[in-house]
C-alpha cells in the first residue's frame, strides 16, 4: 500500500494507472497489475474503468492519504505549496524560504526570495542545497540554479581596509566593478578607480554603499579591519550550550552578525561569551531603560566585570565606562552623538536589532566599531525593511527552532486562536454603524472576551499567565473583572518594576500587560500567554508574546483571541504567521460560546 501511495503523490493526483504505477517503481506494466489486484482483493484500492480510457485506482482509505505531507513546487514562481507539512519540513523550510500564508491551517504557501537565500545560514552552497533537495520531493534543475546564482551574487563585492587606512570596495571581477558598482554609486561614494576590480571608498560611506549595491541585487560582505577600540578583560561564569558555542565561533569568523534565536534560548548569554572573546570596550543598545537596569544585572551576575566597569546612559543616568549600555534614542541624539562616536568601541551590541531600521534609531548603525552584533527573535518588520538590518549590522548567525525544541533548551509552545462571538448589545448597538479604526477597538474589546479568559484561567489552574491588551480601555476593563494589575505605559515606573518583581517571585500568577510588555521585560517563569488584543497582524508582536512562555520548564501555552467576523481573524492569522515558519503548529477553534449562541 506504501508504494500506491507513493506512487499518488509522484503523479501529484489521487487516481493513477497502472502503467503510472509501473513506471513510477519500474515495475513490468504485470508486476503492477498483479500488486493493484491484490490491493483491490484486499478491499485497499478500488479500481474504476471509465469508457475506453485506462483503468484508474484510487485508494479506499481516502484519510489515509488526506493525512499525507505534501510537497507541490512551483519553481517557476518559486513558491512552495505544503499541504500538511511535518513540523522538520517546515523548520527546513524556515532556513531558505519565507511563509507567505497559511490556508485552513493546513496548506502552508513559501516564497523563496532573494534575500532568503543571501541570508541563508549556511557556510557553502552545498549545504544549503541539501536541505532544499531534502525538502522538495524531486530535484528541480531551474530552481536550483537560480538559488545558486543568488548564493553567489551575495559573494560578488566586499570592503576591506587598504594598508594604508582607507576602505577599498573589491568585485571578483573587472565586469562587475564597471557595469555594477561605478554605474549605481556616485562620486560621494566611491573617490577613485584603484584597479579594474578596486575602488577607493570615501570616508563614512561605507553603510550608504552596503544598502545601494544590496538594492541593486548584490549584497556586500564586509571585511574592514576597523579599530579594534581599548582592551577590556571579560570572562564568563558559566558554560556555555553547544549551539551558543558556534554562535560565538561564526561571529569570531564573521566579525559581525546578528544572532537569530527564539526566546529564551539565551542570546543574551551568547552575546556575553562574544564579549569575552572580542575582549574589547562594548557599547550595548537597548530600546528600553528596563532592558538597559536588566543588562547591568545579567553581567553582574554572570561576568567578572565589576559594578565600577558597568555604566548606563540614558534620561536616568549618564555613565560613561568600558561598558556602556545606552537606549537607542539617546545614542541617536545629535547631543550625546559626538560622546559615543569619539568612543573606541571593540564592540557594538544591538539588542532587539529590528529597531535599527526605524528613522529613529538608523542612525546608531553608522557608530564606528570593529565588530557589531545584533540580537533578536524575530528580525521582521511589517514595513518589509529587515534588509537594513544585515547592511547595517551583519550577517544572520542562528540555529534551527527545532533543534532547540527537541534538545529541551526551549519549550515549544502550544498555540492557539480561539474564535470569540459578540457580545449582541455591544454589535448591535456600537460596532454596526461605528467607522474603521472604532471597528478594530470594539472588536479587540469584545465584553464575550473577559468570559473567554476567564475560562482558559479556568483550564490551566495556577499557570503563571499574562494576559496582553493593546487598548488602554480593554486593560482597565479586564483589570476590573478579574481583580487584576494593569501594567501600562501609564503606571509610574516604580510600581510597574515592584509587580514584575512579584511575578518573577511567585508572589502573583497574573498580570495583564499592554505594549511595554513586549520588549525589554525579563519574565523566564511565564507559562501561559492570552493574546487578548493584538497591534494589528504584527508577526513580531505575536512571536514575541508568545516567546514570553518559551522556557525550558514547565508547560508552554498560547491562546490567541479573536471576535469572529471582524478583522481580527485575520489579524491572529498574521501575528502567528513568524511562529508558523519555524515549525510551530497552530491550531483554529470556535470558543463553545459560539456554539451557545448559535443554540440561543
Amino acid at each position: 500500500m506504501r508504494s500506491f501511495h507513493d506512487a499518488l503523490e509522484a503523479f501529484g493526483r489521487p487516481v493513477v494507472t497502472a502503467s503510472e504505477v509501473a513506471r513510477e517503481h519500474d515495475w513490468s506494466q504485470s508486476e503492477a497489475m498483479g500488486a493493484l489486484e491484490n490491493l483491490t482483493a484486499a478491499t485497499d484500492v478500488q479500481r474504476v474503468e471509465v469508457g475506453t480510457d485506462p483503468v484508474v485506482w484510487f485508494p479506499t482509505d481516502w484519510g489515509e492519504l488526506a493525512d499525507r505531507e505534501r510537497v507541490i513546487p512551483f519553481p517557476k514562481r518559486r513558491e512552495i505549496v505544503v499541504d500538511k507539512p511535518t513540523q522538520f519540513t517546515r523548520a527546513q523550510l524556515s532556513q531558505f524560504a519565507h511563509l507567505v500564508d497559511v490556508s485552513g491551517a493546513e496548506a502552508y504557501r513559501y516564497e523563496i526570495r532573494k534575500e532568503d537565500i543571501w541570508q541563508a545560514p549556511y557556510e557553502s552552497f552545498d549545504r544549503l542545497l541539501r536541505t532544499v533537495r531534502q525538502v522538495l520531493p524531486d530535484r528541480q534543475p531551474e530552481l536550483e540554479e537560480w538559488i545558486e546564482d543568488q548564493w553567489r551574487r551575495a559573494r560578488q563585492f566586499r570592503l576591506r581596509t587598504h594598508e594604508d587606512g582607507y576602505t577599498v570596495l573589491e568585485a571578483v571581477s573587472a565586469e562587475l566593478m564597471g557595469n555594477v558598482a561605478r554605474q549605481e554609486l556616485d562620486e560621494t561614494q566611491l573617490r577613485a578607480p584603484m584597479s579594474d576590480t578596486e575602488s577607493w571608498v570615501a570616508e563614512g560611506s561605507e553603510a550608504s554603499i552596503k544598502r545601494t549595491l544590496y538594492d541593486a541585487g548584490y549584497p556586500v560582505q564586509d571585511d574592514r579591519d576597523l579599530e579594534t577600540g581599548d582592551p577590556l578583560d571579560v570572562s564568563l561564569d558559566l558554560d556555555l550550550r553547544g549551539y551558543q558555542r558556534d554562535w560565538v565561533n561564526r561571529f569570531v569568523d564573521a566579525g559581525s552578525g546578528v544572532l537569530v534565536g527564539p526566546p529564551g534560548s539565551g542570546k543574551t548569554i551568547a552575546a556575553m561569551g562574544i564579549m569575552e572573546a572580542v575582549g574589547g570596550e562594548t557599547l550595548i543598545l537597548v530600546p528600553t531603560r528596563e532592558l538597559a537596569s536588566q543588562w547591568r544585572d545579567e553581567l553582574l551576575a554572570r561576568t567578572n566585570l565589576t559594578s565600577e566597569q558597568i555604566g548606563q546612559y540614558h534620561g536616568g543616568a549618564k555613565e560613561m565606562r568600558p561598558v556602556t549600555i545606552a537606549t537607542y534614542r539617546t545614542a541617536g541624539m545629535d547631543r550625546h552623538r559626538s560622546l559615543f562616536d569619539s568612543r573606541r568601541w571593540g564592540l557594538i551590541v544591538y539588542d532587539e536589532v529590528h529597531h535599527v531600521p526605524s528613522d529613529i534609531y538608523r542612525r546608531t548603525g553608522e557608530l564606528q566599531s570593529r565588530h557589531r552584533l545584533g540580537l533578536s527573535a524575530t528580525p521582521i518588520r511589517e514595513d518589509e525593511r529587515e534588509a537594513d538590518i544585515y547592511t547595517l549590522v551583519g550577517p544572520p548567525i542562528g540555529t534551527d527552532w527545532d533543534e532547540l525544541f527537541d534538545a529541551g533548551y526551549v519549550q515549544e509552545p502550544e498555540v492557539e486562536i480561539r474564535y470569540v462571538p459578540w457580545d449582541e448589545d455591544v454589535y448591535q448597538s456600537e460596532y454596526a454603524t461605528a467607522e474603521s479604526h472604532e471597528k478594530r477597538q470594539l472588536a479587540a474589546a469584545n465584553p464575550v472576551k473577559i468570559d473567554e479568559i476567564r475560562s482558559i484561567l479556568g483550564e490551566h489552574g495556577d499557570a503563571k499567565t499574562l494576559v496582553f491588551a493593546d487598548y488602554i480601555d480593554q486593560g482597565d476593563a479586564l483589570s476590573e473583572a478579574l481583580s487584576v494589575p494593569f501594567i501600562s505605559g501609564e503606571m509610574p515606573h516604580a510600581r510597574r518594576e515592584k509587580l514584575f518583581s512579584q511575578f518573577r517571585q511567585d508572589e502573583r500568577d497574573i498580570l495583564i500587560v499592554s505594549r511595554v510588555g513586549d520588549e525589554g521585560i525579563d519574565l523566564p517563569d511565564a507559562d501561559l500567554a492570552i493574546l487578548a488584543s493584538g497591534l494589528g497582524g504584527s508577526r513580531r508582536q505575536g512571536s514575541q508574546r508568545a516567546g514570553r512562555t518559551m522556557r525550558p520548564a514547565g508547560k508552554s501555552r498560547v491562546y490567541v483571541l479573536a471576535t469572529r467576523g471582524t478583522t481580527e481573524e485575520d489579524f491572529a492569522q498574521r501575528q502567528l504567521q513568524h511562529l508558523r515558519s519555524k515549525g510551530i503548529r497552530v491550531q483554529e477553534v470556535d470558543s463553545e460560546r459560539v456554539n451557545e449562541t448559535a443554540v440561543e
